[in-house]
């Protein structure tokens, strides 16, 4: 499963509803990784670029949560900071490549 393209779905601008069932399918698949692939997991969370203290943090203040449910809410987070730091160090296209330099 491509996750990244989930999490940009889910990032838009979607009904709750639709936001909530992408979700629960993100967080199947990365309880998935929990239980056969924690490998693949590392690396998927270091690719969005999870805080690794907060992931602890979180999971440590909830053990009775789902960590599946707990990671995918941490990631969607990671990938609204993305979007919105995007936003704000977005370069006027119109200007000319020397003058960017």
């Amino acid at each position: 499963m491509n996750v990244f393209p989930l999490l940009e779905e889910i990032s838009a601008g979607l009904p709750a509803e639709r936001k909530q069932d992408l979700k629960k399918q993100l967080a199947v698949y990365l309880n998935e990784l929990l239980l056969h692939d924690f490998h693949l997991l590392v690396q998927l969370l270091y690719r969005v670029d999870v805080s690794e203290k907060k992931l602890k943090a979180v999971l440590k203040e909830n053990p009775a949560e789902d960590a599946g449910n707990l990671i995918a809410e941490l990631m969607i987070q990671r990938q609204i900071e993305k979007i919105a730091a995007r936003k704000n160090f977005h370069f006027p296209t119109d200007s000319s490549e020397e003058e960017r330099w």
